[in-house]
């Protein structure tokens, strides 16, 4: 049965989004901090112009494969939640319940990250705020709430909004270093003394500058989890999803190779906020509250995200038995009238426990992310094998190749965040050991 456009009268999502959704929620949902934040540590790994650009090329390459990969399964399961859908259709409710539920609590812990991060940001701008940044992330998430509970129009406009703004916010920023900074650049060469550190490429540098960028480019995912309500997925998720990926590797490609042409080596490598650093360069000491204005507005747009497509999973766990059932009510305007509030309550929880707890749960989250994409690919090639007579409309290039190579690709990510982050990945084994008791209490209050 379709979703109709009469949500308050079967509890079904609004069939109503399209290509420029799905673009700016693509965009938003991936472009935050970290394309302003990582080009210093990046360069302080890597040190050499050609191989940092190189490696944003090749994680570039690995997103577009997993967008092809997941156009596939978007449009052949076009329902809501994305990794969870697809793994509880190809491995079963346990791996689904597994892949949902982890995808849920570590997104609401990432949203509480995001709204407190953006808070601090505030405070910068406004000193008078400081101290009250717990109050002020939980007023984001609140108005935010109070956003997409009027309904999926009102919201969906407002992610293009934002996403809008922060495409704009970086292409100008590209032009300025371009246009201005000809005399700033050919003058700090001159006058910097220091040497850029060259130690020589080692393996561990490599692995550090893959997982910074990967972590840049989490959510070239987005648009998936909103596939039930795509007017026409079979026509509207490829180019949404293709079109929010090149615009993503344009913007941090060209951002790139701005701050690389503004800031010499040994300066990038000092620099924690390089972007901000480029335009102080260029304008001065207070130019620099530009860029902080704008990770704020960056910010909100990602978090907007987090708000619109995380109760999505619950709405479809909700469905299949694997939640409450309340979880599936859906208001007038054709939001998860529970699922979201829900989801905002927990970021709030998060909040309320503090930075550092929400930030480590944000850390540990990061594996389930991986863990998401490793089972989406998976459910790609067990699909064909288990139910090679369902339509798919859509098929990945390049199959088998191109499945195998990105979960190959992911698995080895996932072992080298693990090594890198050792407490994390214990954190994040026990949340899954937790998770089959939670499943089965699930299950038994369903069919109670």
């Amino acid at each position: 049965m379709q979703p109709s456009n009469n949500p308050s009268s079967n509890n079904q999502l609004l069939k109503i989004l399209g290509v420029g959704f799905g673009i700016a929620v693509t965009i938003g949902g991936t472009i935050g901090t970290g394309i302003l934040r990582k080009p210093g540590p990046i360069a302080q790994a890597l040190a050499d112009p050609w191989l940092i650009m190189g490696v944003w090329v090749l994680v570039s390459v690995y997103a577009l494969l997993g967008v092809l990969c997941t156009i596939e399964l978007g449009i052949t399961v076009p329902k809501a939640g994305a990794w969870y859908v697809y793994a509880q259709r190809a491995f079963g409710n346990y791996a689904g319940f597994v892949i949902g539920f982890n995808s849920w609590l570590g997104t609401s812990a990432a949203t509480a990250f995001g709204a407190f991060t953006m808070s601090e940001y505030i405070a910068l701008l406004m000193p008078q705020t400081a101290g009250y940044e717990a109050i002020m992330a939980v007023a984001i998430l609140l108005a935010l709430g109070l956003l997409h509970w009027v309904g999926l129009r009102t919201a969906s406009k407002a992610q293009e909004i934002m996403s809008f703004v922060k495409a704009v916010g970086l292409f100008a920023f590209v032009v300025i270093c371009f246009v201005y900074g000809r005399d700033v650049s050919a003058a700090q060469v001159v006058e910097t003394t220091a040497q850029a550190a060259t130690n020589g490429l080692s393996i561990g540098a490599l692995v550090y500058a893959l997982q910074a960028i990967f972590y840049t480019y989490d959510g070239w995912h987005t648009a998936a989890y909103f596939a039930e309500e795509d007017a026409d997925p079979v026509r509207n998720l490829p180019r949404s999803m293709l079109g929010g990926w090149a615009l993503i590797v344009v913007i941090y490609l060209l951002v790139n190779i701005a701050i690389l042409y503004i800031l010499p080596m040994p300066v990038l490598q000092q620099s924690k906020l390089a972007a901000a650093d480029a335009i102080t360069l260029i304008f001065g000491e207070q130019s620099g509250k530009i860029v902080t204005f704008f990770l704020m507005i960056s910010i909100l747009g990602i978090v907007n995200a987090q708000v619109m497509f995380n109760p999505r999973v619950l709405y479809s766990m909700g469905r299949d038995g694997l939640f409450l059932p309340q979880a599936t009510r859906v208001n007038a305007g054709g939001t998860p009238s529970v699922a979201m509030p829900l989801s905002v309550l927990m970021a709030i929880v998060f909040i309320v426990s503090g930075k550092e707890a929400s930030g480590k749960l944000s850390d540990i989250a990061t594996f389930f992310f991986v863990i998401g994409y490793l089972s989406g690919f998976a459910s790609l090639l067990r699909m064909r094998v288990t139910e090679p007579e369902l339509p798919r409309p859509w098929k990945v290039p390049g199959y088998p190749f191109v499945p195998w190579i990105v979960l190959l690709a992911s698995a080895a990510f996932l072992i080298g965040a693990a090594v890198q982050d050792t407490g994390s990945s214990y954190y994040a084994l026990g949340f899954l050991v937790l998770s089959y008791p939670l499943y089965l209490i699930v299950r038994y209050f369903n069919k109670s």
